[in-house]
């Protein structure tokens, strides 16, 4: 027997990851449970306790669907112009700050939200990682430097003003943290 792609398992499988994360950034992760997530997913809630078993597993698996999500690589042709164009995606994708900063509160609550959520961003700075590995094929940037090290160093601003002193953060936060990564690898600092 073979699997069908999509079908009314994706459409559940979707619904519920989405209820997941509406009911986690209205309510927390203390107060998630099956049953609210079976609610607003729609679903009966002994199809979400057959499936995932309990809050933990769902939220782990919201979390490796939003990473195994395709995110195309900026490709401006200039370290600058793909960098800026990362961290001007993430200050949007924080626009609204309710679930990702629901997320990593449940990440402090949850082993298994903490282990998925690490694996999101390892693969995001993996992927985002790439520009800095061209900048440096083109010669923009010396050979030396770690491309990983170079996108935390360009987020790193955002992440601390979103979580840690909740300011917001626009595309003029985004492009000075960017260009700050940069000249920290011209100067080989990373």
């Amino acid at each position: 027997m073979t699997t069908r792609p999509g079908g009314r398992s994706a459409r559940v499988r979707d619904a519920v990851l989405a209820a997941t994360y509406a009911e986690l950034a209205d309510h927390g992760y203390p107060a998630l449970t099956v049953d609210a997530v079976a609610t607003r997913a729609g679903v009966h809630k002994t199809t979400v306790y057959r499936r995932w078993g309990g809050v933990d597993d769902l939220l782990a698996d919201a979390l490796d669907q939003t990473r195994e999500t395709p995110w195309p690589v900026p490709d401006t042709g200039t370290v600058e112009g793909d960098l800026v164009a990362v961290t001007v995606e993430i200050a949007s994708a924080f626009g609204d700050a309710g679930v990702p900063t629901a997320v990593v509160a449940a990440s402090f609550q949850s082993p298994r939200a903490a282990l998925a959520l690490q694996a999101f961003y390892a693969a995001r700075q993996e992927e985002a990682a790439k520009v800095v590995v061209r900048a440096v094929d083109r010669g923009e940037l010396p050979g030396g430097v770690d491309p990983v090290e170079v996108v935390r160093l360009a987020c790193a601003p955002l992440y601390y003003r979103v979580f840690i002193t909740r300011e917001p953060v626009d595309a003029v936060v985004a492009e000075r943290a960017a260009h700050a990564a940069i000249a920290a690898a011209r100067a080989g600092v990373v």
